[in-house]
């Protein structure tokens, strides 16, 4: 399993943004040139997080974006969902899914709502505080 480049691109960039402080005002710009993330991708992925109702946006002067919650209250798992949404090991884990041809006589499939569980529970237990500290020992 593989995190989407937008979904690494949006931990980086929500790691930086912690980094600031808590309450400081940040762009997309200055988190680009921070992160090394292309402005575009910036952009949309600042524009998905605050839908997701992890950064407050501000428009206009002085306008900009911050964390809506403490570091510490932000986890992996939120920043994830945020970018990909909901966290399905496998489609038949989804509620809205396609159908599978192999749905009839399929073993695992019971299982793998329980399997999904655990990984987001994993990565919910890392948290942006964290992530967004300098080196790890």
């Amino acid at each position: 399993m593989r995190l989407t480049s937008l979904a690494d691109y949006a931990v980086v960039m929500m790691a930086a943004a912690a980094r600031h402080g808590a309450g400081a005002r940040l762009n997309a710009t200055l988190l680009a040139e921070e992160t090394g993330v292309p402005l575009p991708t910036a952009q949309k992925l600042v524009g998905r997080l605050a839908s997701a109702g992890l950064l407050a946006s501000a428009r206009g002067a002085g306008g900009g974006f911050q964390l809506l919650k403490t570091a510490s209250e932000i986890s992996l798992a939120d920043i994830i969902e945020a970018v990909e949404g909901p966290i399905a090991m496998t489609a038949c884990a989804e509620t809205a899914r396609l159908e599978c041809a192999l749905e009839s006589s399929c073993q695992v499939k019971p299982h793998m709502s329980a399997v999904s569980g655990a990984v987001r529970g994993a990565l919910a237990s890392v948290s942006l505080a964290t992530l967004s500290q300098g080196e790890v020992a």
